[in-house]
C-alpha cells in the first residue's frame, strides 16, 4: 500500500473547531481520539520520503486524513454490527493491519481496501451485506452469455484457443458448471456496492476536526480526488 487514494467522495461538512480536546472526529456523538489515528499511522508504511519538504508535508497531511477515514469507518462498522445483532469482532490492534492487494486498491479504492483489511467489524458487516444480496438467474445467465471468453475449458487453454475468436461450444464450460462461480462473483460485487452505499450514508453525519477531513473534501486546499 503506497499511499492514500480518495474514493467515493460526497460533499462534506466543514471541519469544526469545537470538538473535545484530542478528538479527531465525532461518530454518533462519541469522540474518536487522535491517538487512535496516530496508532494506525504507525502501522502503515508512509509514502516515499525522498521529496521536497513542502511536498512531504502535504503528503503527510493527506495521509492523516486518509487514516482518519479508515479509523472512522472501523468505528461506524462496530456500531452497525451492534445494531444488526452481529457478534462484535474482537478489538483490533493497529499493528494487525493486513496486507492490502493492489488489485483491491484498484477495485475498491485505498480507503475501503484498508478498512476491510484493518477492521474485523467491517469484514463482518460486508459478509452480512453480501449474504443479503439476491442474484437473479437471468443476471447469471446474461453474464455467462456475454463473457464466454472467461469460461474456456482447461483443454482449450492448453491448446491455446483464442477466447475472442468464437470458440467452439466444446471449448467452453457449460453453463451448469460455470453458474455457481458466476453467482458467487456477482453476489460479491453486489455486496461491495451495498457496503459502499452503507459507508457513504453512515459517515454523512460524522464531524471531523480540522486536519482530519476526508482527503477528497474540496473544503480544504490539499484535497485530492482520485479513483
Amino acid at each position: 500500500m503506497n499511499g492514500p487514494t480518495a474514493t467515493h467522495v460526497r460533499p462534506h461538512a466543514h471541519p469544526r473547531t469545537d470538538l473535545p480536546e484530542g478528538a479527531a472526529a465525532l461518530v454518533h456523538g462519541e469522540a474518536i481520539p487522535r491517538t487512535r489515528v496516530d496508532d494506525f499511522l504507525k502501522a502503515v508504511p508512509a509514502r516515499d520520503r525522498e521529496m521536497r519538504p513542502e511536498a512531504l508535508a502535504r503528503a503527510e497531511r493527506q495521509r492523516r486524513r486518509w487514516a482518519t477515514q479508515v479509523v472512522v469507518a472501523d468505528e461506524l462498522a462496530r456500531h452497525a454490527c451492534v445494531a444488526r445483532g452481529l457478534r462484535t469482532p474482537e478489538e483490533v490492534s493497529p499493528a494487525q493491519v493486513l496486507a492490502v492487494a493492489e488489485t483491491d486498491v484498484a477495485d475498491l479504492g485505498s480507503i475501503v481496501a484498508a478498512v476491510l483489511a484493518h477492521s474485523p467489524a467491517a469484514r463482518a458487516l460486508l459478509d452480512e451485506l453480501e449474504g443479503e444480496q439476491e442474484i437473479p438467474e437471468a443476471a447469471v445467465r446474461d453474464y455467462y452469455d456475454r463473457n464466454r471468453d472467461r469460461f474456456l475449458t482447461p483443454e482449450a487453454l492448453r491448446r491455446g484457443v483464442d477466447p475472442f475468436d468464437e470458440p467452439a461450444p466444446a471449448d467452453v464450460l457449460p453453463y451448469e458448471r460455470a453458474r455457481e462461480g458466476i453467482e458467487r462473483e456477482l453476489r460479491r460485487a453486489a455486496g461491495h456496492r451495498a457496503f459502499f452505499a452503507w459507508l457513504d450514508q453512515a459517515r454523512a453525519d460524522v464531524v471531523y476536526a480540522a486536519g482530519h477531513e476526508h482527503p477528497g473534501d474540496p473544503a480544504h486546499p490539499d484535497h485530492e480526488h482520485r479513483h
